[in-house]
Order: C-alpha cells, then sequence, then structure tokens
C-alpha cells in the first residue's frame, strides 16, 4: 500500500523512481480507463523498468472519461473552465488531503510559511463558478494566513488598489495572485510601484482579452505594478500539484512531480534537455486517478530540472496524441 506520507518526504531522483513504478502498477491494476489505454499500447507492466517506459494518458480523457483509480466515495468533483458548449475536464478526487498536502508542501517549500503573507486574490472568472481547485487552493491559502487583511477579490477594483498600496506602503509582504487578463485590468486603472508585493499570475485572457507572449505581458505587468519580476503558477484541473516561477517563465516542481519532453512527432519518445516537445508530467499526488498525463503544452527541460512553457499545441483538443480511440 501506498502512503500519503511517503509521496511528500522524496529526496532523490532514485526514490521518486521506484515510488513511480509502484504507482504506476497500482494504476494499471485499479484505474480501468488506464489500463485500456496501457494495453491498447500493448505495455506489459513487468516489463516496465524505468519512468520513461511508462505510458502517459492523454490530458483529453479526463473530458470524456471517469479517470480513477480509488473505490472510495468522491468527496469533490474540480472542473476545469471553458467557454458554454464546450466539454470541460473532470478530475475525481477520493481523498482531498492529497491535494491539500500537495499545494501546501509546496508553497511552503517555494514562499516560505504562509502567515508570513497577505494573500490577495483577483481571480473573478474562477470565482464566478463552481468546482475551481485554483479557488479551493487560494482559499486555503487565504485561511492560513491567519491575515485579516487577506481576501477574495471579483470587480471591486477600486477596494484591492486601495488595499494593496495600504498593505505594501506599511511593509507588509503581500502575495497578488491574479488570473492574467484582470491584473491588466488592474494596472490600467492605477500605476503601483511596489516593494512588498509578489504579482503571480496563473495564466489565461479567458477570452476577456487578445493572447500576448510572455515575455511582452510580463514586460507590460512588471512596468504597470513596479516590480522586476512576474511570478507564475503552473497547475491545472487534472493535476494536484503545482509548478512556480520565480520570473522569466522558468518553472521548478516540488519533489513529487516531474516533466518530461516528448517528442511532437512521436509522442511515445522523448527528446533531449533544451529542445521543445510536449510536456509530459508526472504528479504521485494523482494516485487515487492518474499520475502519467500528456498535456496539449509545448514547452522544454533544461537540466538543473526546471522547464519552461512555449505555448499549446495547435488543435487544442487533440492535445498532441493522436490515441484518443478509447
Amino acid at each position: 500500500m501506498i502512503q500519503s506520507q511517503d509521496l511528500f518526504t522524496i529526496s532523490s531522483q532514485k526514490q521518486f523512481d521506484k515510488l513511480a513504478l509502484k504507482v504506476f502498477r497500482f494504476q494499471y491494476e485499479n484505474n480501468i480507463v488506464y489500463r485500456q489505454f496501457c494495453d491498447y499500447l500493448k505495455t506489459n507492466p513487468q516489463e516496465v523498468k524505468t519512468i520513461k517506459q511508462i505510458p502517459f494518458l492523454p490530458i483529453q480523457f479526463f473530458k470524456s472519461h471517469n479517470v480513477i483509480s480509488s473505490i472510495d466515495p468522491i468527496q469533490e468533483t474540480f472542473t476545469s473552465s471553458g467557454t458554454t458548449g464546450m466539454i470541460t475536464s473532470k478530475h475525481l478526487v477520493t481523498d482531498l488531503s492529497l491535494y491539500e498536502n500537495s499545494f501546501r508542501n509546496a508553497f511552503s517549500e517555494f514562499y516560505g510559511n504562509i502567515e508570513d503573507y497577505a494573500v490577495l486574490a483577483l481571480l473573478p472568472s474562477y470565482l464566478e463558478r463552481d468546482g475551481s481547485s485554483l479557488i479551493y487552493m487560494v482559499n486555503d491559502l487565504i485561511e492560513r494566513s491567519n491575515n485579516k487583511d487577506s481576501g477574495f477579490y471579483l470587480n471591486n477594483y477600486d477596494d484591492l488598489i486601495a488595499k494593496i498600496i495600504s498593505l505594501d506602503g506599511s511593509g507588509q509582504n503581500v502575495l497578488l495572485i491574479g488570473v492574467t487578463y484582470a491584473l491588466l485590468d488592474l494596472i490600467e486603472k492605477q500605476n503601483f510601484q511596489l516593494k512588498n508585493t509578489i504579482i503571480m499570475e496563473t495564466g489565461g485572457m479567458k477570452g476577456k482579452r487578445k493572447e500576448m507572449i510572455r515575455e511582452e505581458l510580463h514586460k507590460i505587468l512588471s512596468k504597470g505594478f513596479g516590480v522586476q519580476n512576474i511570478h507564475s503558477e503552473y497547475g491545472m484541473t487534472e493535476l494536484l500539484s503545482q509548478a512556480y516561477s520565480y520570473g522569466n517563465g522558468i518553472f521548478e516542481y516540488p519533489n513529487w512531480m516531474q516533466i518530461i519532453i516528448r517528442d511532437t512527432e512521436d509522442a511515445l519518445s522523448y527528446v533531449k534537455y533544451g529542445k521543445n516537445g510536449g510536456i509530459n508530467i508526472i504528479d504521485l499526488a494523482n494516485i487515487n486517478s492518474c499520475s502519467f498525463i500528456a498535456t496539449q503544452d509545448l514547452g522544454k527541460k533544461y537540466n538543473n530540472n526546471s522547464f519552461e512553457v512555449l505555448g499549446r499545441f495547435d488543435n487544442s483538443d487533440i492535445r498532441g496524441c493522436n490515441l484518443m480511440i478509447l
């Protein structure tokens, strides 16, 4: 039996590989959708000896199937955002403590004690719907900050502007986490010169503005907030873990998560460090769904285990894989 504490105490690549292979065999036995996918690829679990031999499930399956490796009751169903009529992803979570341990430990690893911050959240598109895993995480961070000034903001930009200026001016460490288009809206209303505030964008124009390349976006946000770097959070409905960037779009991830870059021409082979390809993610916190996911994102990995997100496959519904046959 795989214990949750084993996931969050990984300290070496050898330890990660050993646990990842154990999780793979567990999910092959207990996840009907994943097993069918592996069988289609003629994967014999007994012959899988390295993590690169493990099949990665195309992320699209979270839209079309119940991807689950547990018979325990569903505690929460996280759903992705989408325009009207679009089929959204759903992540069936049978153990919320796995998600909580994952994001709490990762935040602590990258940013320290949450009680050192006032957490301000500008996430209107997420607040206006149910089932957002991001809202669940940020709400927990707000509560655990134990700061009376922490909270969510919807369209009350004037109140948020006053709060940011007041807190930053007082020397309080502030984390402003926001959806991209809303952060742009904010700096159109107010030009800041912040000294004690981290600006963290979660990505996404949500159809509100034209898409921008990261360099252009971060340059505009840096100037508007008066900060040197724009931080980023890389997460998705289908994952229970997140990666973080301190700036320049270079992400790092916690020890129970890894990135492998697949060849865009052959989804079953991988490219070397520094080469562009499709992002495959191993998220061991996903033990009760699927820990091995082929995303629709394009990126590159560097030899210090950091990675960069470069965009998405043109046909996002295909998500870079032609094995959508189940």
